[in-house]
């Protein structure tokens, strides 16, 4: 991102106004939503994870009616619903971790990441407006949040050996900080300015179909009836979220 910024001579100092809003979601979204997460899967199975992420356009949408973001509406409320319901149907099996007395701190930092993902996304949206460029908002955004990390990893993890890093494992964190961070940050930032924060949010259950599809692509892993009904629910409660009736002209 710095190099776009140099190359396009955008980078510049943003002012404390502005850097007080980036640090905020810098904080609830990288450090907290994406730190947590990774903290608790070490423990939590990968299904219950996925549940509990799925809550996050829950907690989105009740957000924004308390925020005044959107009104409430029912058709809104049964497109997460249902939506939500297609994820909990591919990974059913994790619900039976729910009562698993082991797996509760880990699904207490699930909830804490859930819950600063849905907070960072509002604050996004009543904020992100006072300044148009993205790519240097998130700049600031992740030089914060690196800084923030790093401390944090040298205070829980002292000893590194770097020995155990394997060139795939490198590979590995390239992709995921090109394509799962930056990229990634992007587009939800941009769709942000454009639409509602529930819009946004439930795209992402999109993933857990292009999840499965690239499983079935790369893994050759077998495409299920489940995975059929999980794609339908998931793109009917998108559409039901999206759907806009055409305004009839008037004569």
């Amino acid at each position: 991102m710095m190099i776009i910024l140099l190359f396009k001579k955008e980078l510049k100092w943003i002012g404390w106004e502005n850097l007080k809003h980036q640090l905020v979601p810098s904080i609830l979204m990288i450090v907290i939503a994406n730190g947590f997460t990774t903290v608790a899967e070490q423990t939590v199975p990968s299904g219950l994870a996925s549940v509990i992420s799925a809550m996050a356009p829950i907690l989105i949408f009740l957000g924004s009616i308390l925020f005044k973001l959107q009104k409430p509406s029912l058709r809104g409320f049964i497109g997460v619903i249902i939506g939500f319901s297609g994820v909990v149907f591919i990974f059913k099996d994790g619900l039976r971790s729910f009562l698993d007395a082991d797996y509760r701190i880990g699904m207490m930092f699930m909830g804490f990441a859930i819950t600063a993902w849905a907070g960072g996304t509002i604050y996004t949206k009543l904020h992100g407006n006072k300044s148009k460029n993205i790519v240097l908002n998130l700049f600031y955004q992740f030089t914060m949040a690196s800084c923030i990390q790093i401390v944090l990893a040298f205070i829980f993890s002292p000893n590194i050996d770097v020995n155990l890093w394997s060139s795939k494992s490198i590979f590995a964190a390239l992709y995921l900080s090109i394509f799962g961070s930056v990229i990634a940050f992007f587009s939800y930032n941009y769709a942000l300015k454009h639409v509602t924060p529930v819009q946004v949010s439930i795209l992402a259950y999109i993933n857990t179909i292009i999840a499965v599809f690239f499983g079935w692509l790369i893994l050759d892993e077998k495409i299920t009836i489940d995975f059929i009904i999980v794609t339908i629910l998931i793109i009917l409660g998108v559409f039901i979220i999206n759907y806009k009736k055409k305004e009839k002209k008037t004569l």
